[in-house]
């Protein structure tokens, strides 16, 4: 017996963090009942999701890295957003993004159907860094890099310490270990700049080097690592 929002999240239906929503919104049942957080079921309970039956057999695992563009919604729900990530691909086999890039910002984001690896890279407490280039509205100062470097008080808690390189007199490279929401924006908007280009570059050992709006599997020697890292 497992927790449902583990065993959706092993089946490869959605991220364990997104089980949780749907069950949280009531659009879970297990043999026709609503089921409370944390109940458990097993392979022989028949379990749907906005009325839709789930096919509890494990897929084959699934791993892509995607250069999200700006406008596409890191959401597979695509009953609320119709500019969703999962009918922008249009990938044969139901998949899921790791975490989240915001509308406004473009880059890497990884989508798999591996629940355990999705919840793993997710987890903040892992250190698992992840890297961008931005652009902001203002010239950079010395002070600037120093005070986004040391950590800047947002969202009721103050963020780590991370790596900020100036690369130009309006563009910057930062490597954060978190992944608070909107985090880059909001440390820039309480310095008194705003961010006008935001690009995620690096999700740990996988880089970005395909097209805007295109999308490959990741290699082998590429998901090796990444295992090993996690």
């Amino acid at each position: 017996m497992t927790r449902i929002n583990k065993f959706l999240s092993e089946i490869g239906y959605c991220s364990r963090r997104e089980a949780d929503k749907l069950i949280a919104q009531g659009r879970v049942t297990i043999n026709g009942k609503i089921p409370e957080m944390g109940t458990k079921v097993s392979d022989d309970d028949e379990i749907r999701v906005d009325g839709k039956k789930v096919n509890t057999k494990k897929s084959k695992p699934v791993y892509l890295a995607f250069n999200k563009p700006v406008g596409v919604v890191c959401t597979t729900n695509s009953r609320v957003e119709k500019n969703n990530i999962i009918d922008y691909i249009g990938f044969p086999e139901r998949i899921f993004p790791v975490g989240r890039l915001d509308k406004a910002s473009e880059g890497l984001i990884l989508l798999t159907n591996d629940g355990e690896i999705a919840n793993k890279i997710s987890r903040s407490r892992n250190d698992h860094e992840k890297e961008y280039i931005v652009t902001v509205d203002r010239v950079l100062t010395p002070d600037f890099i120093s005070r986004m470097s040391n950590g800047i008080p947002i969202l009721d808690t103050i963020t780590k310490k991370c790596k900020v390189e100036k690369l130009d007199q309006h563009i910057f490279r930062i490597i954060l270990t978190q992944g608070l929401n909107r985090q880059i924006r909001r440390m820039c908007e309480y310095l008194g700049y705003k961010v006008t280009a935001l690009k995620r570059i690096r999700v740990m050992n996988i880089k970005l080097d395909i097209p805007v709006g295109k999308y490959r599997e990741l290699t082998s020697a590429e998901l090796k690592e990444l295992k090993t890292m996690l």
